[in-house]
């Protein structure tokens, strides 16, 4: 033994100095991190080949070992950490010598390589990180950055400390359309710490605000830090709480949770959909009290007036928040008295299956005692009634196939249940209400009569839907009979969205929150996968770019518009019509929509070639992708060589070890807290990604196999992991800052500006703590 440790901390501690050494030696950090691995391996075996390194186990041939374990406690419980008294004898750090641990960690770093990097279950979510850089960055090099800051400094500028908030604002919306720190916060430090600085704004206010608003793209989705993080996430928790069932005796987790034991990154996302906004809230209250406090460092700026149409306080009452809330209020009312509601009349030709009881009870009576003890005695009484009336009824029953006549008798007895207007068409009016309501608020002197036309065929439009459209009636058929009025509401709102357009705000807010709404809305509505709803933000990040390039050179962006139109109709008619044509028996109807889905699918496919041949002509395409490369090549080679290093610590036993260590405080709260304490501190010389793929998979089965919420528990350590990039001396948002700022503003100031907001994370972190339904609720409401 060194200096009176133990052989494994002796290795734990020249593997954290061969890392802090690679990260420090100025090499990439991707490649630091492998060799870190090689370099720590070779002198560990080293040491423990000139027998330096002693491993002190517990001596499992022990009388007391063996009274130990007789007295049930369970061989897995046993460490030097909670019997410290027990004999040990000394063991080397690699059991059965160093070369045949290196040839282990040689097979396994392929066959990790092959799982998470090739070809495993988890790389079609791990696409999902190539799409959204591609998309961020695409966006980045739109400046809508630039149109945001300066429409929003016009909004929030006359307030004390409004450029400030304006940069809160701006960071919250480039982090829900980016998701990328570096280009956020050198945009922003480009843009507005000039203005800022111009304008009287206290440097350390400044910079503090920039870099902290940067980081919120690593907490409000779509983020790339919960796409890695949930990867693991899902992995680590099912396996950690089938052995958590295991140990209490119960076949598996689904018995003893009485759910299945997964986390999915959607679900994730919806979870850190109100923690990103409290942070952002956090921020903007932070800058408008010092701003109160301090007048002269943060005074209120008027900016250059826009050219809106000025609107009175009453007429923005009455369109901007009365009649929003009157149109989506009614359509909640009548929802709820059954006037508004799905009209689709499927009947499965099988019956259900029985419902089952809520806890599984033919269970052992040590896994019965365990769920009693998770669930309450109380729950376990329902399941076990729920059990009896099954039984009693003949259990559960099987679903079978229905008879021609009970299937029309099922079919009649929806269609009498019918709502008489659909949801779907229900949703279109809502929307196109919308667009109706805004272009009269923002043009109040203007000619009402388009708007009212086009209020009048929405109108129409319900009528009919409710008069002359069966649940029997064809897609097609819907479509003739809602023509007419259809066209007339088109009408109006093409108007109305004319008169928008006018509008700085809405013309510089609407195209990338279009694109928000799209991303975020497919993911948090369940409707389909991160990786799919990435795609989808990449292809109109790079429309959106390639509009606003016709636009700066003069050009018609049509093409893009109609292509953006094109993707709305293929949507529409892929949810409201059966394209499969493959079948014996195709209608005209079917081939007819058909024709037009594939046409409309053509002309977007055309569309996005058109933009990407823009962006390619204007220069802009090649750097994008160049970009994109570099950070996701980054990325994955930091995943390869972080598997590699994990694979040296558990070669010698760090890994068990570690865990040994947190086990034994018995107490999975204070666990946790010391594992939040830990990436806190390793914030301060740890990017995010050597944290998410060296610390979690190792600390990962202990906290992910307790009883707390595994959404709680990924978001926590998320916002944790944000704080990294703020914490001196090596947060990664001051380095970027302090290579965009100007010479006035020294390292001090950016130092001293961050250490509020590191404080607020940490508050923000509390509140989290305390309020866990601030991460819950949102999943719960929506579900999966």
């Amino acid at each position: 033994m060194i200096f009176g440790l133990d052989g494994v901390e002796i290795g734990l501690l020249i593997v954290f100095f061969c890392l802090f050494g690679g990260i420090l030696s100025g090499f990439p950090v991707a490649f630091a991190i492998a060799g870190a691995g090689i370099i720590s391996f070779g002198i560990i075996a080293s040491l423990d080949s000139a027998g330096l390194l002693i491993h002190q186990a517990i001596d499992t041939s022990t009388q007391a070992y063996r009274d130990l374990i007789n007295s049930g406690v369970k061989p897995d419980a046993v460490s030097v950490f909670r019997y410290p008294d027990l004999p040990t004898s000394g063991h080397s750090v690699f059991p059965n010598g160093w070369e045949t641990a290196m040839d282990r960690n040689l097979s396994f770093i392929v066959n990790r390589m092959n799982e998470r990097v090739l070809a495993g279950a988890s790389i079609e979510t791990l696409l999902a990180v190539l799409m959204f850089v591609l998309m961020g960055i695409t966006l980045e090099r739109s400046k809508i950055a630039n149109d945001l800051l300066t429409t929003m400094a016009r909004v929030f500028g006359p307030l004390p400390g409004g450029l400030a908030v304006s940069v809160v604002v701006v960071g919250a919306f480039l982090a829900a359309s980016t998701g990328i720190v570096g280009a956020t916060v050198v945009t922003m430090g480009l843009l507005a710490l000039p203005t800022m600085l111009k304008n009287n704004y206290s440097p350390e206010l400044a910079t503090g605000v920039i870099a902290a608003s940067g980081t919120l793209g690593q907490i409000i989705p779509p983020s790339i830090v919960i796409v890695l993080l949930g990867t693991l996430a899902g992995d680590l928790y099912s396996t950690a709480q089938e052995k958590r069932a295991m140990d209490v005796g119960c076949s598996d987790a689904l018995t003893f949770l009485g759910e299945p034991a997964v986390v999915s990154v959607g679900t994730l996302f919806q979870a850190a959909l109100l923690p990103g906004i409290l942070l952002a809230l956090l921020y903007a209250l932070y800058a408008f009290g010092y701003a109160m406090l301090n007048p002269d460092k943060a005074p209120a700026v008027v900016m250059a007036q826009s050219s809106n149409e000025p609107i009175t306080r009453n007429e923005g009452l009455t369109w901007f928040l009365a009649a929003p809330i009157g149109v989506i209020g009614g359509a909640f009312l009548l929802g709820s008295v059954g006037l508004i509601g799905s009209q689709n009349i499927t009947v499965s030709s099988f019956s259900d299956i029985g419902q089952t009881a809520s806890l599984r009870t033919n269970v052992s009576a040590e896994c019965q005692a365990s769920m009693i003890d998770l669930h309450g005695q109380d729950a376990w009484n329902v399941a076990a009634a729920e059990q009896q009336a099954i039984d009693a009824a003949g259990g559960i029953s099987e679903s079978k196939r229905l008879t021609p006549e009970d299937l029309a008798a099922a079919k009649a007895a929806k269609i009498d249940s019918i709502a008489p207007i659909g949801t779907g068409l229900t949703v279109l009016m809502v929307l196109m209400g919308m667009v109706l309501i805004t272009g009269r608020g923002v043009s109040p002197s203007s000619d009402p009569k388009p708007l009212i036309l086009g209020t009048i065929g929405l109108l129409l439009v319900a009528l009919v839907d409710a008069v002359l459209v069966a649940p029997t009636t064809t897609p097609g058929g819907t479509i003739l009979l809602i023509a007419l009025p259809g066209l007339l509401a088109l009408y109006g709102c093409r108007e109305a969205a004319a008169r928008c357009a006018r509008n700085d705000l809405i013309r510089v807010v609407f195209p990338p929150l279009v694109l928000i709404v799209a991303v975020l809305g497919s993911i948090l509505g369940g409707i389909t996968n991160p990786t799919p709803a990435a795609a989808l933000g990449a292809g109109g990040a790079i429309m959106l770019a390639a509009y606003r390039r016709l636009q700066d050179e003069g050009r018609s962006g049509k093409i893009i518009i109609w292509s953006t139109f094109a993707v709305l109709i293929c949507i529409l008619i892929g949810v409201n019509f059966d394209l499969r044509i493959n079948q014996p028996k195709v209608s005209f109807e079917t081939w007819v929509a058909f024709g037009f889905a594939y046409a409309t699918y053509l002309y977007a496919l055309f569309g996005l070639l058109f933009a990407c041949w823009v962006l390619f002509k204007g220069g802009v395409l090649t750097p994008i992708v160049r970009e994109t490369a570099k950070v996701t090549s980054m990325v994955f080679t930091i995943l390869i060589g972080s598997q590699l290093l994990n694979l040296v610590v558990i070669s010698f036993g760090g890994e068990h070890y570690i865990q040994q260590f947190l086990m034994s405080f018995d107490n999975e709260l204070k666990v946790f807290l010391i594992v939040m304490l830990v990436l806190f501190f390793l914030g301060f010389v740890l990017d995010f990604l050597e944290i998410i793929y060296i610390v979690i998979p190792i600390v990962g089965p202990i906290i992910y196999g307790g009883s707390f919420d595994p959404k709680w528990v990924t978001i926590m350590i998320a916002v944790n992991l944000q704080t990294s990039f703020l914490t001196p001396p090596f947060g990664f948002a001051l380095f970027y800052l302090r290579g965009v700022a100007p010479k006035e503003v020294t390292t001090g100031h950016i130092y001293r500006g961050v250490i509020p907001f590191v404080l607020i994370q940490v508050g923000g972190l509390a509140l989290l703590y305390f309020f866990p339904v601030i991460v819950t609720i949102v999943p719960a409401l929506i579900g999966n």
